[in-house]
């Protein structure tokens, strides 16, 4: 019998991981997630450029139905939802620290909340309007598809699944573009404006499929947000502000296309 491995000492489970393991971690993360959307939306995006539909002409239905059938399509929603919140409890996971509080390190440590909360409504201004602004230049110019943020037919359940989807949305990209990739990428020695840009053109690159205008409207998001969390390393109000804006969106849209048909309705 071997004796020499009991002198061997144990591994520090206090011991920052390697670069290499980091990435490895940052890339199973992503491929989980932003990342594989990121993938698909680039592909999307050359199909609706090659495509014999002019781009202006195109629709993008971000929360389609799932089924004719209603109780099922309300059983795919939720599984739906559920599931693609798996990465945020993978980095949940991977940053939890045993002291408290405990996702320090994801921006979140459970004190300040109103004021957070404040700030993130405040922020729905400062992206929501002059989203809506190049939204509507970008139809206007064909780099927009035209966007369905419904897609459901109408249920009891239809305006909560919505919400729920807006919270998916906002937990899902920025606890990991915000919280973990700005944790991580520090950890790699990354500078902070090298980590901003970089994080904004991943933001950017998964909105693809929404057209040329979507990223660059996602980039200058990904800029401001990320300058914002840099200088206050809160991730409550960029939680807030984009469930706001993608709730509003979601549920407005209906009224929305009523309103103004050409901007918002589906093409004809």
């Amino acid at each position: 019998m071997r004796h020499e491995d009991a002198d061997r000492p144990l591994p520090d489970p206090t011991s920052e991981p390697s670069a290499r393991r980091l990435w490895w971690e940052i890339a199973i993360v992503l491929a989980l997630g932003l990342g594989q959307s990121a993938i698909y939306a680039i592909v999307q995006l050359a199909y609706r450029l090659t495509d014999d539909t002019p781009l202006a002409d195109q629709t993008a239905t971000l929360n389609p139905s799932r089924s004719d059938r209603e109780v099922f399509d309300l059983i795919y929603q939720v599984l739906s939802i559920g599931f693609s919140l798996v990465p945020v409890l993978l980095v949940c996971f991977l940053l939890w620290q045993h002291r408290r509080p405990h996702l320090a390190r994801l921006g979140l440590d459970g004190t300040r909340v109103g004021v957070d909360i404040g700030r993130g409504a405040l922020l729905v201004l400062a992206i929501g309007i002059p989203g809506l602004g190049l939204y509507v230049v970008g139809r206007a110019l064909g780099l927009f598809v035209a966007v369905n943020p419904g897609g459901l037919d109408t249920h009891w359940w239809t305006i909560p699944i919505l919400l729920l989807a807006a919270a998916r949305a906002s937990l899902q990209e920025e606890f990991v573009v915000l919280g973990y990739l700005f944790a991580r990428l520090k950890q790699l020695g990354w500078s902070p404006w090298t980590i901003i840009i970089a994080t904004s053109l991943l933001r950017a690159t998964y909105h693809l499929y929404q057209g040329p205008g979507a990223f660059i409207g996602n980039l200058a998001m990904g800029l401001l947000f990320g300058w914002l969390f840099l200088r206050t390393g809160r991730l409550l109000p960029f939680l807030v502000a984009h469930f706001l804006i993608d709730a509003t969106v979601f549920v407005g849209y209906p009224w929305a296309a009523a309103t103004w048909p050409t901007l918002f309705g589906l093409p004809g």
